[in-house]
């Protein structure tokens, strides 16, 4: 069998509306095809070949609520939302309140799972696994945590220093093909997760880091784009389109 085909795009920065709009335009033409290719296959003809997609995008400051979330884990109302220069999305991807912004690397694949693997776990720890090895590249050391999904960094308790999370992921799946995806922090505002209750979790042994916060230096997105992508293509096994 032959390995799956993935444009990719980087959307460079692009407002939240904009690129939930795309998602879904391209996530439409991704189960289209699939669906002509059922077809194809009772006609005994060739399938139309399927190209999957993975976006990166650099988002305007936005919180975006999954179906999951509580809304009480915003802690500024409407008014404070726009003089702060925020805007607010409810969306359908799993998971609870985060932040997007400048200096983060969200990524956003759009595979068709029939094509990898029919397993959801699978595919969380797999986005997990990107952003570990791109830790490791830097030198940092990432974890999974039982019980909360995304990326963590180990604590110190002799420091007080306590477990940082540096990646938070959501998707969603319809027809076994992926939406939304995570969001790396690279070089964001920290100061803006205080505005929220990050993915839910009221915990003061649990806090939020970027990559640039744990190296005492400024990390550009640039610097990291090259390796998430080659991270990608080994940990799922595909062909660039």
């Amino acid at each position: 069998m032959s390995q799956p085909l993935v444009k990719f795009t980087d959307l460079g920065n692009l407002g939240y509306q904009e690129a939930w709009d795309l998602q879904t335009e391209r996530h439409a033409a991704i189960v289209a095809r699939k669906r002509e290719n059922r077809e194809r296959k009772k006609e005994d003809k060739l399938p139309v070949l399927q190209t999957h997609e993975l976006l990166f995008v650099e988002h305007p400051p936005v919180y975006t609520l999954g179906k999951s979330g509580s809304i009480d884990h915003l802690l500024l109302n409407e008014a404070q939302l726009e003089n702060q220069g925020f805007t607010f999305h409810k969306i359908n991807r799993g998971g609870d309140i985060t932040y997007h912004g400048p200096g983060q690397l969200v990524a956003y694949p759009l595979f068709d799972l029939d094509e990898f693997f029919n397993d959801v776990h699978q595919y969380v720890r797999f986005l997990e696994e990107v952003v570990i090895r791109t830790c490791a590249d830097f030198g940092i050391y990432a974890e999974r945590d039982e019980g909360f999904t995304g990326v963590w960094l180990p604590g110190n308790e002799a420091t007080s220093q306590p477990r940082r999370k540096i990646c938070a992921i959501g998707v969603h799946l319809s027809r076994w093909t992926t939406l939304h995806g995570f969001a790396f922090n690279v070089q964001p505002d920290l100061d803006h997760f205080g505005n929220i209750v990050p993915c839910g979790i009221a915990d003061d042994n649990r806090a939020v880091t970027s990559l640039s916060q744990e190296l005492g230096r400024s990390v550009t997105l640039e610097e990291v784009k090259p390796l998430v992508k080659a991270h990608f293509r080994d940990i799922f096994d595909f062909d660039w389109a």
